[in-house]
């Protein structure tokens, strides 16, 4: 594939904002959208090409707007639909797109129309959402477990059925077996779509369709303890079933119909499973989320053969893509330290297919501390001392290195954090910061389609070193990564020309490289051209 022929979300990088968390224009503690219109001069700095901008939408907030109360309209806590039309407007002046969060697979049970499913069995929306009786003992219908912890169905005493949330019982599923819940998702797209957005990254996609005779999931032989209840069953019946396709078939013709737009779609599943949702003929989603590397044990022959078999994998046409971070996840750099962090984003940034960047990895931001009395993540409360909380991911973005770290006038939703040089105005001035690396990685992918679009091969290393090329046309980049904390070397055969650096993760290597072997240093990663 060449540049010419590619999509934007093909040779782009996205920028995953938590609106929360970005920028707070009105001194509340909580950002909003004017906060994100005013902050895209950083996107278009950094060098990336579209941002996705988790929920904003009418909520209670028991979920932090991934429980929905209108799919239409903005909740006013971000500020108001003129605010919408305003950053969208601007980002495009700006050249950026904006991608939203669509969660169609459950909504607030504050929602119209659950209330009125909710009235009783004869309720003209019953069907729009997922209601069983009893089990024979009175219990739940089945064994599907939440989520967010414990049974995955809630009593509604008034009726005598069960409604099914397979995260809080305050986010009841949608039935999308109805061809009526179908109809209205694809309008609240339309919507969307004619403010002008750019394309949507559809929460928990795989969700969608249960089993049609609601059997258990069979028991999870590596269930322990001290994990969470999800892990007690495969979810083999409540995720996953072959009539999701058609359903996602049906977005992409949405989308489709409105020119250029990208579909994304949020998928936690083995690889072989993963790939299934580019659909048998490329109707499916065009970027089913890769997160392997965020679960990956990190070292060089694992991510390698990941990697490859990753690549085998797509079918024909798919284009791939690559996630190190976002809001359900901890922190890169909590998770392999700053030093490796640098390495992990040479590796997101260089690797084939479009990179998704979490908001703040580009300053190598930890996970912040937050102590029981300050937690906000419903998962956290239901399940506490297990380690799920995602509030450490989700802290303030830092601009400065002000107590508030310019984020607010007020008081932050969560801590702002140690570490209070991680932020922008001071790595702004920092050749050798995080933030610096990135820019100089994300115009790397502008200035080289080899990069950008190229073609993926495998060169065989040994240790903790992990080396590649990528290829487009006449050009060919090679990257090599050592992901030890010891020096490392390659015999890399030299071109006639011997060898240049681009880049290294340290800064401070452009241009020739010596004769001989190419030697790292620790936790060094280095994209080379030839001559």
């Amino acid at each position: 594939m060449g540049i010419d022929d590619s999509a934007w979300w093909q040779r782009g990088a996205i920028y995953q904002i938590y609106p929360r968390s970005f920028f707070d224009s009105n001194g509340d503690g909580i950002g909003d959208l004017d906060g994100i219109r005013r902050k895209l001069g950083h996107l278009v700095e950094l060098g990336v090409d579209a941002a996705w901008i988790s929920p904003f939408f009418p909520s209670p907030m028991a979920d932090f707007g991934y429980d929905v109360a209108d799919y239409c309209g903005v909740d006013p806590l971000f500020g108001t639909l003129a605010d919408f039309d305003a950053l969208i407007a601007e980002a495009h002046r700006l050249g950026l797109r904006i991608i939203l969060d669509f969660v169609p697979n459950h909504t607030s049970d504050q929602h119209p129309w659950f209330l009125e499913s909710r009235q009783g069995r004869e309720s003209a929306k019953r069907d729009w959402y997922i209601w069983r009786d009893p089990a024979p003992d009175g219990g739940p219908p089945n064994n599907w477990m939440s989520n967010f912890g414990g049974s995955a169905w809630a009593f509604d005493a008034a009726s005598g059925q069960y409604y099914y949330h397979a995260f809080l019982r305050e986010q009841p599923d949608l039935n999308w077996r109805n061809p009526a819940v179908q109809d209205a998702m694809m309008e609240a797209l339309r919507f969307w779509l004619e403010r002008g957005v750019d394309g949507f990254r559809v929460d928990v996609i795989w969700h969608l369709v249960k089993d049609a005779l609601f059997r258990d999931n069979p028991p999870n032989p590596g269930y322990g303890p001290g994990q969470p209840d999800i892990n007690r069953f495969q979810q083999i019946r409540s995720t996953d079933q072959p009539e999701v396709f058609d359903i996602i078939a049906r977005m992409r013709a949405t989308l489709a119909a409105y020119g250029d737009r990208v579909l994304i779609g949020e998928i936690y599943l083995p690889v072989e499973r993963l790939v299934a949702y580019y659909g048998e003929r490329l109707e499916g989603v065009h970027l089913p989320f890769n997160f392997q590397l965020i679960a990956a044990s990190w070292h060089a022959r694992g991510l390698d053969e990941m990697i490859d078999e990753y690549e085998r994998a797509i079918p024909e046409g798919g284009w791939p893509n690559w996630v190190l971070g976002n809001h359900d996840q901890k922190r890169i750099a909590g998770r392999l330290g700053a030093a490796q962090a640098r390495v992990a984003a040479m590796l997101l940034l260089t690797l084939r297919g479009t990179p998704t960047i979490y908001y703040g990895d580009e300053l190598g931001l930890p996970n912040v501390p937050v102590p029981p009395e300050l937690a906000q993540d419903p998962w956290e409360k239901n399940e506490p001392g297990l380690g799920v909380g995602r509030d450490p991911a989700r802290a303030p973005m830092r601009w400065n290195d002000s107590p508030r770290a310019g984020f607010t006038t007020g008081t932050p939703w969560l801590p702002i954090g140690p570490q209070p040089e991680l932020n922008v105005a001071t790595e702004a001035a920092d050749p050798r910061s995080m933030l610096a690396l990135h820019r100089r990685l994300l115009a790397l992918r502008r200035a080289h389609p080899a990069l950008a679009v190229g073609g993926y091969e495998r060169i065989e290393a040994e240790g903790d070193l992990l080396a590649y090329r990528r290829r487009e046309g006449g050009e060919v980049l090679t990257v090599v990564l050592n992901l030890s904390a010891r020096e490392e070397s390659l015999d890399l055969p030299a071109p006639a020309g011997g060898w240049r650096c681009l880049v290294s993760t340290g800064l401070d290597r452009e241009g020739p490289e010596p004769a001989g072997p190419l030697r790292l240093r620790p936790d060094e990663g280095v994209v080379l051209a030839e001559g």
